[in-house]
């Protein structure tokens, strides 16, 4: 994904948020680059949360983000001809003998 392309989705998902969306992309943002989150507390002590702890749950609690549309906004950044890579386990031990579905590959990466 080019920078360009990654300031067009976020001014997408922003304008799409509705209701206290300047504290919910930064959550968003926190959420992203903390490596384990265990309360909110540790949210607004981010770097890039700019805001005072309370506004989370003031923007939890006042926002109604469209699901359909911002979910239409993420399958837009898929690419259509290239095969889609997801990754989701990220425990601290290797699988290697970890069983695959016959049509996914296995990529093991220590």
């Amino acid at each position: 994904m080019t920078f360009d392309k990654l300031k067009q989705f976020r001014q997408g998902v922003y304008t799409l948020l509705g209701n206290a969306k300047d504290a919910l992309l930064d959550l968003m943002d926190a959420v992203l680059v903390t490596r384990s989150v265990y309360s909110f507390v540790e949210l607004s002590v981010s770097p890039v949360f700019r805001r005072q702890w309370p506004s989370i749950y003031e923007a939890i609690e006042d926002s109604n983000p469209p699901r359909e549309e911002l979910m239409r906004l993420y399958i837009e950044q898929f690419p259509q001809t290239e095969q889609i890579i997801l990754a989701g386990d990220h425990t601290a031990w290797s699988r290697l003998e970890a069983p695959t579905l016959k049509e996914r590959t296995y990529e093991h990466q220590a």
